[in-house]
């Protein structure tokens, strides 16, 4: 049993969880067998090869009767890259392509990694559908609610398999914690928090537009999103900060954890929320998203605190990122090291008792092993199987969180308290619900 201290000195390792720390060396692949009958083999195509579209493919590598069939990236040098890879780790070179609609049309894929930014997610997702494609896509699942809503309806209707990348959802040690929230005994829980303090994350300088680097396809990168002038800020990792593309921490970090406050509390839709931050710790960075926020969600019975702040780690209860929920009886507290629980204690004025606590602690339940690994497993049974029912993070998983967090985004935009009409699936404020929905550029539709 690790302590607490000895946690918070060393298990910080792990917590920022980057896509880097997430991928499985090559050197772990299961080794293929070609033998299996066609029905048994999942034939992968992943869109999206850096970051997180790799890492997801290198966890689905670990299986046996897994095949890659073809990568699709706009940026020849990561394509490339990436199929070495593939080829390191004992498999044939998977067809490259830089337009992904020549890989979704392709009959022998059935299923598609999307590991793209997050203005791509949704036409990509419904393209895959219409192609017949099972589909494992990264969170968030979208970058307005108006494509969340098309991808819940679309995926209803499709038939497919369909798994979210929100993977602690697979992560044994969350699941054990949400069964333990689950189980009352931390008796009526008034407020649950939510964070994500990055202290790795520094100011993004401001760089000149230039020329899109030799062998990208800038104008695929771009797609739906507003034409602009290639610059290196909005490119790769880092076009998390801009609203064009993805909606900063709220719905990086946001949609996992907020993810699992929405599943401990058996709820999904606020009745209100309001948001206040800004640019406070780099108001001069070329980032457009805020680097400090708080946003206040009211449910019934509850109260949702979501906060994120850049360039510090000094979070809730000495952690970088988790979520709390506070019981009248204790708090439990869980991130992706771990989870535990702090009893609150009965006061004299209660009933003449001091420092008597309401409930055992339970000291610190460190996290025995990975989510995405087993993640990318479910999925796969689910494809083989058919079967929809097992899938750990579907499409509702991925559409409430990443719902949830838009409004954050959406009331941090406008300025003030809104009120959601859960009957009109709207806001009451007219302002607030323009800022849901999806606007397409340079001839790409939302379908």
């Amino acid at each position: 049993m690790h302590t607490r201290r000895s946690f918070l000195k060393t298990g910080a390792l792990g917590l920022s969880a980057s896509a880097a720390s997430l991928v499985v060396p090559t050197s772990l692949w299961a080794r293929p067998r070609y033998i299996l009958g066609a029905n048994n083999r999942l034939r992968l195509g992943l869109i999206g090869c850096n970051g997180m579209g790799f890492s997801n493919l290198s966890a689905f590598m670990q299986q046996e009767d897994v095949e890659v069939v073809a990568l699709c990236d706009v940026d020849r040098s990561v394509l490339e890259r990436r199929q070495a890879d593939v080829v390191a780790g004992g498999r044939s070179k998977p067809k490259g392509y830089s337009d992904y609609r020549k890989l979704v049309e392709r009959k022998d894929i059935d299923a598609v990694i999307i590991g793209t930014p997050d203005h791509w997610h949704c036409r990509q997702l419904l393209d895959a559908l219409d192609a017949g494609k099972d589909v494992y896509c990264e969170k968030p699942i979208a970058n307005s609610i108006e494509e969340c809503d098309r991808m819940l309806m679309a995926v209803q209707q499709s038939g497919r398999m369909v798994q979210i990348g929100q993977w602690q959802r697979s992560q044994p040690h969350f699941v054990d914690a949400i069964s333990f929230v689950h189980s009352g005994a931390l008796g009526p829980i008034r407020l649950v928090k939510a964070w994500a303090y990055q202290g790795w994350m520094r100011p993004v300088p401001v760089v000149p537009d230039g020329p899109a680097p030799e062998g990208v396809d800038y104008d695929m990168w771009l797609g739906p999103a507003p034409k602009r002038p290639f610059n290196p800020n909005r490119f790769h990792f880092n076009f998390r900060w801009f609203w064009d593309y993805a909606g900063g921490l709220m719905t990086d970090w946001g949609v996992h954890l907020i993810d699992y406050a929405l599943y401990g509390m058996q709820a999904t839709t606020p009745k209100s929320v309001m948001a206040s931050g800004g640019k406070f710790a780099y108001a001069d960075d070329a980032s457009e998203t805020p680097d400090t926020l708080q946003t206040v969600y009211e449910f019934d019975g509850f109260n949702l605190l979501w906060e994120h702040a850049t360039g510090i780690d000094g979070g809730n209860y000495g952690r970088n990122h988790g979520i709390a929920f506070v019981g009248n009886n204790g708090t439990l507290v869980v991130d992706r090291g771990g989870w535990e629980v702090i009893p609150e204690v009965e006061h004299e004025s209660w009933r003449q008792l001091r420092d008597q606590p309401k409930m055992e602690a339970i000291p610190l339940q460190a996290a025995a092993g990975g989510g995405l690994g087993p993640h990318t497993l479910n999925f796969a049974e689910a494809v083989r199987n058919r079967d929809a029912s097992i899938l750990k993070a579907p499409i509702s998983v991925g559409y409430h969180a990443a719902r949830v967090c838009h409004m954050g985004n959406i009331a941090y935009k406008a300025g003030k308290r809104l009120f959601w009409d859960d009957g009109q699936a709207a806001f009451t404020d007219p302002g607030a619900n323009a800022l849901m929905g999806a606007t397409y550029h340079n001839g790409w539709t939302l379908k």
